[in-house]
């Protein structure tokens, strides 16, 4: 039976390389000279340091540049708030969200049943996987949630036959 897996991945190479690009502008631009504004990475988990709120905000825009320049959908960002760290220095945490969370999958399905299309999703740890009859089903089914998600990024993998 044809089906194809609903997924959100990003892939965490790009991300590192986005914020080694970011750390090296920050370092060699001249309003940034003798702050400490840097971007640290652990995992999905970025956390950016500046002198101030603005400091800050001039990090994060690099950042997202760096990040649409390599193809990662910054949708997929959740910012935290900025908080005060030494003095006048503040951090803020930014987290890459990966995988369908539990809300969403049941949004998707929903609107799949909605839709009376001939498919039948179902929800498999952190991906939504969709069979029909027909590849033709399943190419709307993907254009239909394409249509109606906008809020996340999603991509459609294991397409098969």
């Amino acid at each position: 039976m044809p089906s194809f897996d609903i997924v959100s991945e990003v892939d965490k190479q790009e991300i590192k390389n986005a914020v080694e690009q970011t750390n090296k502008e920050v370092s060699t631009r001249f309003d940034f000279k003798g702050s400490d504004a840097r971007v640290e990475q652990q995992e999905y988990a970025l956390t950016i340091f500046a002198d101030d709120q603005f400091k800050l905000e001039q990090v994060m825009e690099i950042l997202r540049g760096k990040l649409i320049k390599r193809n990662v959908d910054i949708k997929c960002l959740e910012t935290g708030n900025p908080e005060k760290v030494s003095g006048n220095k503040i951090k803020c945490l930014v987290t890459v969200k990966t995988g369908v969370e539990s809300e969403l999958a049941k949004k998707i399905v929903k609107l799949i049943k909605d839709s009376k299309l001939k498919v039948q999703a179902s929800i498999q740890g952190e991906t939504v996987r969709v069979t029909g009859a027909k590849r033709d089903i399943l190419q709307e089914t993907i254009a239909l949630i394409r249509q109606k998600i906008s809020e996340f990024p999603l991509q459609f993998q294991n397409f098969r036959d």
